[in-house]
């Protein structure tokens, strides 16, 4: 695989990934769903793994289905991704999805054991809807109360407040930049280290329905206690959307997975915490 940026029609569908780094192969899929692939650049694991960073489909340069924004489940994307193995002649690799990557990324695992390595599921849940919405308005609370001084939290929290009515590519951004401050452990204390990435971040609307516009919903909890592929649990201690609640739910239902707490990070340990991440990562993999 050559270093950059390639696409590639599969399926009938455009796909886009970006190829960094050196040595084994581990595929990275990004969360939302939507959200463009560049803030999952991990520069600290590139001179360990060669990183092929995928644009799922429906996001960024990727194409788009014909039923979009609806239609990108967690079985099409695990379709895609397996075309896109195939494509690159990778019998076997190692899969790192983050948040709804995660939810990909252990589908996949589930389904396509014998063409995974091992698989880290990085700020995941073992399950969506009403109980991880729950668990979500919990963290929310408490980052909240964390950072009631700030006079950028009633900005955060209307945020918050409209993803629930998210229509088109403009709302996706404007949710993301104005929310993105409640995903780390502490934004407002690091603003000048995060803040490029508030303002740039962007995104795909993507519904969470499927092509008949029925949610895809994750519940994996029956089915975790089968998973055949090395694992490892990767949470930020402060994460709001998949905490550790989750994290630990999801090591004690994978047979001989691996937790990993992040201290000092939110939704984003690549970025908050990246040399304890990526150590946790090349570990993982050397390991096995």
């Amino acid at each position: 695989m050559d270093i950059g940026t390639h696409t590639v029609e599969l399926d009938g569908v455009r796909q886009r990934y970006h190829v960094h780094g050196r040595g084994p192969v581990c595929v990275v899929l990004p969360g939302g769903p939507g959200v463009d692939w560049a803030y999952l650049r991990m520069p600290a694991l590139e001179p360990h793994l060669r990183m092929v960073y995928v644009e799922p489909i429906g996001t960024g340069g990727s194409g788009r289905l014909a039923s979009h924004p609806h239609g990108y489940t967690r079985e099409r994307h695990a379709r895609a991704l397996l075309a896109l193995l195939d494509h690159l002649g990778l019998a076997e690799v190692h899969l790192l999805g983050h948040s709804h990557g995660g939810f990909v990324a252990q589908y996949f695992a589930l389904h396509h054991p014998d063409r995974v390595a091992g698989v880290v599921l990085y700020d995941s849940a073992p399950v969506t809807g009403p109980e991880h919405g729950a668990e979500a308005q919990r963290n929310v609370a408490e980052f909240a109360r964390r950072n009631a001084d700030q006079p950028g939290l009633p900005e955060v929290l209307a945020a918050l407040q409209a993803t629930a009515s998210i229509a088109d590519d403009d709302g996706m951004n404007a949710a993301l930049r104005g929310l993105l401050p409640a995903y780390f452990a502490d934004y407002w204390g690091r603003e000048a280290e995060f803040a490029p990435l508030r303002a740039s971040v962007r995104g795909t609307h993507i519904s969470g329905l499927d092509a008949d516009r029925v949610p895809d919903t994750v519940d994996d909890r029956a089915a975790l206690g089968s998973l055949a592929v090395p694992a490892l649990v990767v949470v930020g201690q402060y994460d709001v959307i998949c905490g550790p609640r989750w994290a630990r739910e999801l090591a004690g239902l994978i047979p001989r997975s691996r937790l990993v707490v992040l201290a000092r990070s939110g939704h984003f340990g690549h970025l908050e915490e990246p040399d304890l991440f990526a150590k946790a990562v090349v570990d993982f993999v050397a390991g096995r």
